[in-house]
C-alpha cells in the first residue's frame, strides 16, 4: 500500500430500511441544490491551482449523470467497469477495478496531476472503498427524511470511524424542500494522527 494515493468517499443518503438509502431507479430521490453545491465544491477544490481532483465512479453512477454534466468539469473522471471495453466519451479513464483506479492515480505521470482522489458511487463502489485502509473521510449528507430507495451502501462502522468537525463544513441541521440534513465527516481511525 506505501504510496498508494488515500481517498475520499463522498455521498448523500437516508435512513431507509435499516440501511443508508442513496438511490432509486439510478436516481437521486430527493433535491438538494445546497447538497449538489457541496458535493462540486469539495471534489473541484484544490489546494495546488495546477492539480485536478480526480472522480472515481462505477459505470452506473456515471450513467446516472445528465449528459449536460457529463464528464464533471475540472476533475479528472475515472469510470470503472469490468463490461466496457473502451473509455465512455467524455471519461478520462476507464478502469477494471478501484485498484486498477488508484494506482493509476499513485504512478506518474497521472499522480503528478492529481491532488484529492474522491469515490463518488456507486454503492459496490462505495462497499469496496469504505473497508480499504487507503480510505481517509467519508463525507456523509444525512438526509433526516424517509425515502423509498433501491439502492444502498454500508453503515458507517464506528469501530473505523469516527465523527470529525472541519472549519470548512458546517454540521448543522439545514433544511431545504422541506428535507432536513447534516454535513457529517467520518475518519478512518487509522488517519487521526496524520491528519
Amino acid at each position: 500500500m506505501a504510496g498508494q494515493k488515500q481517498y475520499n468517499l463522498i455521498v448523500a443518503a437516508c435512513k431507509c430500511k435499516d440501511s443508508l438509502g442513496i438511490g432509486i431507479n439510478g436516481t437521486i430521490p430527493w433535491k438538494l441544490r445546497t447538497d449538489m453545491k457541496f458535493f462540486s465544491t469539495q471534489t473541484s477544490t484544490t489546494a495546488e491551482k495546477d492539480k485536478k481532483n480526480a472522480v472515481i465512479m462505477g459505470r452506473k453512477t456515471w450513467l446516472s449523470i445528465p449528459d449536460k454534466f457529463r464528464p464533471l468539469p475540472n476533475r479528472v473522471n475515472i469510470v470503472l467497469s469490468k463490461t466496457l471495453s473502451e473509455c465512455p466519451a467524455g471519461a478520462d479513464h476507464l478502469c477494471r477495478s478501484l485498484d486498477h483506479a488508484v494506482k493509476l492515480l499513485s504512478d506518474p505521470p497521472v499522480a503528478d496531476g492529481i491532488d484529492v482522489v474522491w469515490i463518488i458511487g456507486g454503492s459496490s463502489v462505495y462497499k469496496e472503498a469504505m473497508e480499504s485502509s487507503l480510505c481517509h473521510r467519508i463525507y456523509l449528507t444525512r438526509i433526516h427524511s424517509q425515502f423509498e430507495c433501491d439502492t444502498f451502501m454500508p453503515e458507517i462502522d464506528t469501530s473505523k470511524f469516527k465523527v470529525v468537525s472541519d472549519p470548512a463544513v458546517s454540521g448543522e441541521r439545514q433544511k431545504e424542500n422541506d428535507i432536513e440534513f447534516n454535513f457529517e465527516i467520518h475518519q478512518n481511525i487509522q488517519h487521526t494522527s496524520t491528519s
